[in-house]
């Protein structure tokens, strides 16, 4: 009950799993290895609250995919100044979230979290995950700017 350090748990027994673990390592395929707060039920409900916003994700990526295959001679335009200066901005901005979501992922292991109200729990993981997508998202928009940017100075 007061082990300070860590152990690598493999069960099967779901009811087991838990009552003992703080996080829970999940193989999602792909070789991807995501780690969970909670165990087994913990991560099954943190999985179906993910899920609606990947599936929308991966909605809006097919959607804008025959936008681009419908005009492959139609040259990519240049960024304009916005767009320019939000490109600038980026990095910056990634940093700040990849900091503050540092900050949390500590918190979150640190031995006292799960001491904490549980409001004040919940509110910190779903912080964690709000961060995870503005994350994502703004990779995928500096990835865009970026490209439409190298394709401007290749010509």
């Amino acid at each position: 009950m007061s082990w300070p350090g860590t152990l690598l748990l493999v069960s099967h027994d779901r009811a087991f799993i838990d009552h003992v673990v703080t996080s829970t390592l999940v193989f999602e395929g792909d070789g991807r290895v995501q780690e969970y707060i909670g165990g087994y039920e913990d991560w099954l409900r943190q999985r179906r609250q993910t899920e609606p916003a990947a599936v929308r994700r991966d909605a809006a990526s097919t959607n804008t995919a025959p936008a681009v295959a419908k005009n492959p001679s139609r040259s990519p335009r240049k960024p304009s100044y916005k767009e320019q200066r939000e490109l600038e901005e980026l990095p910056a901005r990634i940093e700040a979230l990849e900091a503050e979501q540092q900050q949390l992922q500590a918190a979150v292991a640190s031995a006292d979290f799960y001491k904490r109200s549980a409001a004040d729990i919940h509110e910190a993981l779903a912080r964690l995950e709000d961060l995870e997508t503005l994350l994502l998202d703004a990779y995928s928009r500096w990835d865009a700017l970026d490209s439409r940017a190298q394709g401007r100075t290749e010509r």
